[in-house]
């Protein structure tokens, strides 16, 4: 190659020393500071997170779990690393068969189809009931809730199908299965929330769900409105009986401890009499053993004592009585007829 071209070459090269020397003091100076300071910021609010003190925070890197950090102020690794909140403490809630659009003092409901095909089950008695309920539960590890089961429950507070609700309405329908009708609308709903709650947190334990089931609580169950007419009969009939009955029983009551108090008294009259006439006749055992204890001592003293001793007690109770000899003649001048007459009078 000739010099020449060589030359021509040469001064299409820009030289370095000759270019503006790059300074922060202009107008472009202060956008860049202002973009790095943006940049900084976005950095520091990506690495800073904070943890309520019901929650803590399931952090991972890359889409893998790396650690768990409890409440309070944490750093992590902008861009590299993401925290998801879990309220560990919350108590959460599931609704079935019926959804609340409003929470207040008087509380509005609404249902669907779902929500009528969740609650409508078949009892041991082949009868169909219309049951809804509420289960109230809390996450314990938050590790299997969010890494073990997919689509857990993120939709139960609109009534969506998930793991979690599925798994309620397979226990409940068996539970309900196992009752008749009447032990689901009446004497039977603590037993069958008592049941469901220990199957459903046995299914939650099996599936490694990481959730602790609180409290399955029924909230209305009612026959299928087509036959609700002849259940409310039912059941007022039932009330009827219950009525009857605890009239009866207070009847009972009233009457049973009075007789019984009667029978007492009676008892007790006549163990006192029996106690007397026992306590009497020994008395007189007694008294006729020591007169005939006299008696041997002094046969005929002892009998003119008591001939006396009875003439004493009986005459004054015979009024006035003359004692005369049958031969006697002449009697009747003897006597004083005048405190006779003085009587007739």
């Amino acid at each position: 190659m000739e010099i020449g071209d060589w030359r021509k070459r040469a001064g299409n090269v820009i030289d370095v020393g000759k270019l503006p020397a790059f300074s922060l003091r202009g107008r472009g100076g202060l956008v860049t500071r202002v973009v790095l300071v943006l940049l900084a910021v976005a950095v520091l609010l990506s690495t800073y997170y904070q943890v309520n003190a019901d929650s803590v925070a399931v952090v991972q890197r890359f889409g893998r779990y790396v650690r768990t950090t409890d409440p309070g102020p944490h750093l992590k690794i902008p861009i590299l690393e993401t925290v998801t909140i879990v309220p560990v403490q919350r108590q959460l809630k599931a609704e079935f068969g019926f959804i609340t659009d409003r929470a207040a003092v008087r509380s509005q409901f609404s249902q669907n189809e779902g929500t009528l095909a969740e609650s409508l089950m078949l009892t041991g008695d082949l009868n169909v009931a219309v049951v809804e309920w509420i289960v109230q539960y809390k996450v314990k590890d938050p590790f299997k809730y969010l890494f073990k089961v997919r689509n857990l429950d993120s939709a139960t507070r609109r009534g969506e199908s998930t793991t979690f609700r599925d798994m309620n309405e397979a226990v409940m329908r068996e539970v309900v299965g196992d009752h008749s009708v009447n032990e689901v609308l009446t004497v039977g709903r603590e037993k069958i929330q008592v049941d469901a709650k220990n199957l459903l947190q046995q299914l939650c334990d099996r599936y490694e769900t990481g959730l602790e089931v609180l409290q399955i609580v029924l909230q209305d169950v009612n026959p299928p409105d087509p036959v609700k007419p002849a259940f409310n009969e039912v059941n007022q009939a039932i009330q009827e009986k219950e009525r009857l009955i605890n009239e009866a029983w207070a009847d009972y009551n009233q009457t049973v401890p009075n007789a019984r108090g009667e029978a007492e008294r009676v008892v007790r009259a006549a163990e006192g009499y029996a106690l007397e006439r026992v306590n009497n006749a020994r008395g007189d055992v007694a008294r006729f053993v020591n007169i005939y204890d006299e008696y041997r001592k002094a046969p005929d003293v002892t009998r003119k004592r008591l001939y006396l001793e009875t003439l004493n007690e009986v005459l004054p109770k015979t009024g006035r009585k003359l004692i005369i000899d049958s031969s006697m003649k002449g009697l009747l001048p003897l006597l004083n007829l005048d405190p006779i007459k003085q009587e007739a009078k």
